[in-house]
């Protein structure tokens, strides 16, 4: 079986993990084959040829859009910070459309899914994008259904990935499809990855994202909140510290902060639990209790409703005690990506 030849489009400001993750996979996919066959052929093609600056200042040497042509086993569009101005370049767009067309598979990382729809090559079809760019996805996009919690999405010979790193999870995806499921665990194992990874992009985005108030009385609430996690927390009382009505306060609350009070407070115990599960040896119940759920079963209930995993699924993937040990159990781990 020969080379299979991935081309990597790429352009200024791209982002570089978007294209580093998965190209490191591809190689060392190569590399782990006994019988030197079935490798990958990585090129860079780019309209900004031949030097293309990324985000972080890493600079790539590509090729001319030109020398993409002819066949391609999988075409790969990555993502990054200046997609406006990629989404502009119908050059680019235009290429990328064409080339679609002689690839046996097109993928994409992160914000790339955007140029794949803005190609009309997604119309009709299941993606996904970084969860911060979903709902502008779906917005800019009518015609595509953009899919919230997998961290890849397979539809046909189109595959598109979530935020940045998991363009390693998608790698090892197609790695798995081409070489089986053997040497996907190999290539993970030597590389220190999971294969692939439980839970959704919930557990990724950032669930302290309720900014801090502007009006002193609220920010203060956020502070007590944050001091007395382990206690009740009822609404009444923190409206009497603010010296508000209850309705009031709740008013002013979700104005200020962006969530009710009774959901903020949801928030930040699901934060503290997922410290103390990353970073103790607690129980879950003792955590649960620490971060003031009224029993265990509320406390997995909210963690899964959040997460999509349970609290000792999580503690697995991300505990940072034994890494070690981590690394084996979610390789031999179950396998929940949706795909």
């Amino acid at each position: 079986m020969s080379q299979r030849r991935v081309v990597v489009v790429v352009y200024p400001g791209v982002q570089a993990l978007d294209i580093a993750g998965p190209i490191e996979v591809f190689d060392t996919a190569g590399r782990q084959r006994r019988d030197d066959q079935g490798g990958y052929q990585v090129e860079f093609v780019s309209a900004a040829a031949p030097r293309v600056r990324t985000s972080a200042g890493l600079v790539i040497e590509a090729e001319p859009l030109e020398a993409g042509e002819g066949p391609i086993d999988t075409l790969l569009v990555p993502g990054g910070w200046s997609l406006h101005e990629a989404l502009a370049d119908r050059e680019l767009v235009s290429w990328i459309r064409r080339a679609a067309e002689r690839s046996r598979r097109v993928v994409s990382v992160c914000g790339g899914a955007f140029l794949l729809a803005e190609a009309g090559l997604l119309d009709g079809r299941r993606a996904t994008t970084h969860w911060a760019y979903r709902e502008e996805l779906a917005r800019r996009y009518p015609g595509v259904t953009v899919e919230r919690e997998p961290i890849f999405v397979w539809d046909g010979s189109y595959v598109t990935s979530a935020g940045v790193s998991t363009g390693i999870d998608l790698a090892l995806a197609l790695v798995e499809a081409d070489h089986g499921a053997s040497h996907a665990l190999e290539v993970a194992r030597f590389l220190v990855l999971f294969l692939k990874r439980s839970g959704g992009q919930s557990q990724f985005s950032i669930i302290l994202d309720a900014q801090l108030a502007d009006r002193p009385p609220i920010r203060a609430a956020q502070e007590w909140i944050l001091q007395n996690l382990e206690q009740p927390l009822p609404v009444p009382e923190m409206a009497e510290r603010a010296n508000m009505s209850v309705r009031n306060f709740a008013r002013v609350f979700r104005r200020e902060v962006g969530t009710p009070p009774g959901q903020y407070i949801e928030q930040m115990r699901i934060a503290r639990a997922r410290e103390l599960l990353e970073s103790t040896e607690l129980t879950v119940g003792q955590i649960a209790g620490r971060c003031g759920f009224a029993s265990t079963e509320t406390f997995f209930r909210s963690f899964g409703r959040t997460l999509e995993l349970t609290p000792n699924e999580y503690r697995r993937r991300f505990q940072t005690l034994v890494p070690a040990g981590l690394v084996l159990d979610a390789v031999a781990g179950e396998r929940s990506v949706t795909s």
